[in-house]
């Protein structure tokens, strides 16, 4: 496999997956040259059984995870349902009305808040977001359809 061809088709989604995990452009580019680095010391490890995409998104997650962890930052996330850093979207974003969506989905508990993010931010397919959940894709549709009617809920209130 040439890994020079797909650290060029895939980085961008790797980097975007991570961003909207971590709304933190410098944690992503480290993560997503991270996963890479696994990537390649582990491409022998890759059987197919999963598309690449999905494979990168999982070491990535799974490497942003760590980091998290090492940082003491995954037991606040979880206690707390959000990540403290400020949002990288609040700050790109001008609008109010983006800015409310973020806040909103800030608060929408698991999975619904990971689905939304990577389908949205990440821009993984239903049938990528079910294969890293271990789930169908008609789950991974039917979160996502939940998760954005929550966030309608969360805009009304």
């Amino acid at each position: 496999m040439d890994m020079e061809k797909l650290y060029q088709d895939y980085f961008l989604v790797v980097y975007r997956y991570i961003l909207s995990l971590s709304r933190d452009p410098l944690t992503a580019e480290e993560i997503t040259q991270e996963t890479f680095f696994k990537a390649l010391k582990h491409i022998d490890a890759f059987r197919g059984d999963s598309s690449i995409r999905s494979w990168l998104c999982q070491i990535a997650k799974n490497a942003w995870y760590d980091q998290a962890r090492r940082q003491g930052r995954l037991t606040q996330l979880t206690e707390e349902g959000e990540d403290p850093a400020p949002s990288m979207e609040e700050v790109i974003f001008l609008s109010a009305d983006a800015r409310e969506i973020h806040k909103v989905l800030h608060r929408l508990r698991e999975p619904y808040k990971e689905v939304f993010s990577l389908r949205t931010f990440g821009e993984l397919s239903f049938s990528d977001i079910a294969e890293l959940f271990g789930k169908s894709e008609s789950w991974a549709r039917v979160t996502y359809h939940r998760a954005r009617i929550l966030i309608k809920e969360g805009l009304k209130s």
